[in-house]
């Protein structure tokens, strides 16, 4: 249903690269039914382990399984100053604002569940 315009938005947000084994922003989010339904399928044990311990249940130890197919909410992090990353990295050239204030709005319209 929103398939396009996530599609759209992703190829919006810029990219950097992060500093590898660092997992300091997969912490439990929530994003839209239609991304979450792009995820493989977690179990309650598994959810709420990764819960308890302010993490995703995506993460394992080589990092984010689901890197690919990651929520929008996840691809904005270090790329704006409202969600920035902890050691500093950044692209070299922020967000769009306007496309930032687009997400915004996608995530009011929507339902959201948490990974």
């Amino acid at each position: 249903m929103h398939s396009q315009k996530i599609r759209f938005l992703r190829s919006r947000i810029p990219t950097f690269e992060c500093i590898p084994g660092c997992h300091d922003c997969c912490g439990p989010v929530t994003t839209s039914t239609e991304e979450m339904s792009r995820l493989p399928v977690k179990s309650d044990a598994e959810r709420d382990t990764a819960l308890a311990n302010l993490s995703c249940p995506h993460l394992d130890t080589k990092g984010c399984s689901v890197y690919l197919e990651r929520p929008l909410i996840c691809r904005l992090f270090g790329t704006t100053p409202r969600l920035p990353c902890p050691h500093g990295r950044r692209p070299d050239e922020m967000i769009d604002p306007k496309i930032e204030q687009k997400i915004q709005r996608f995530f009011l319209e929507v339902r959201h569940v948490l990974v």
